[in-house]
């Protein structure tokens, strides 16, 4: 809590706040409100991980907020719907249709965070998407969802020849391991054995991630 990182101040208010002591969520609200962008994207990732309803319209405000980053009006629209203000449906709908595949992958993941049967009806239109990033992200939170119908994307995806470029195909791994793990399926979780030995230290952990989740 002392630390001069004010991104490790916040994480162990975090902690403290899931150990039950509510009294530091105060210290996170207030890193969302400094002019330090990184910190308060990350404080906007947190009080949705804490599913704090009191911090909703400090969320809204930072949605909103003109001055801030991308990745903060970005962080605070999945912590709303994290929060499960279903409000926020339409904001992330227009993510799923924008033009900008990075708009698409993270409107995926922030519907999956809002949930139900609305949110995964909204995620299966992006397992058409034309870039595979957003493909692999969709079938991950519709497996969160207990919707398995992604597994064909990530299958496709493993059993496709991989592309030339190294962080590309690492990206692209990374995803698929993760989505293994939340769709668990025989067919899908033959692959991790291959994944747990990449070369990328990255795959390797999503692998083992996906391995302690089914």
């Amino acid at each position: 809590l002392k630390d001069s990182d004010l991104n490790v101040v916040i994480a162990a208010a975090y902690a403290l706040c899931r150990l039950g002591n509510s009294n530091y969520l105060k210290m996170i609200e207030s890193a969302a409100e400094t002019d330090d962008q990184t910190a308060k994207a990350n404080a906007a990732m947190l009080l949705g991980k804490l599913k704090s309803k009191r911090s909703l319209p400090l969320l809204y405000r930072l949605k909103d907020d003109p001055d801030a980053s991308d990745i903060v009006a970005f962080n605070a629209v999945e912590a709303i719907a994290r929060i499960g203000d279903g409000k926020i449906y339409s904001k992330i709908w227009t993510m799923l249709i924008s033009v900008y595949a990075d708009d698409r992958y993270i409107g995926a993941q922030a519907m999956g965070a809002l949930g139900g049967m609305k949110g995964a009806n909204a995620i299966i239109t992006l397992l058409d998407d034309d870039v595979a990033e957003v493909r692999l992200a969709a079938a991950k939170e519709l497996g969160m969802l207990g919707d398995n119908s992604g597994q064909i994307v990530v299958l496709e995806y493993l059993n496709s020849p991989e592309p030339a470029d190294k962080d590309i195909t690492d990206r692209r791994n990374t995803l698929a391991a993760l989505a293994i793990g939340q769709i668990g399926t025989e067919a899908l979780t033959a692959h991790l054995p291959k994944l747990l030995k990449n070369d990328s230290p990255f795959v390797r952990l999503a692998a083992a991630k996906s391995c302690l989740l089914y």
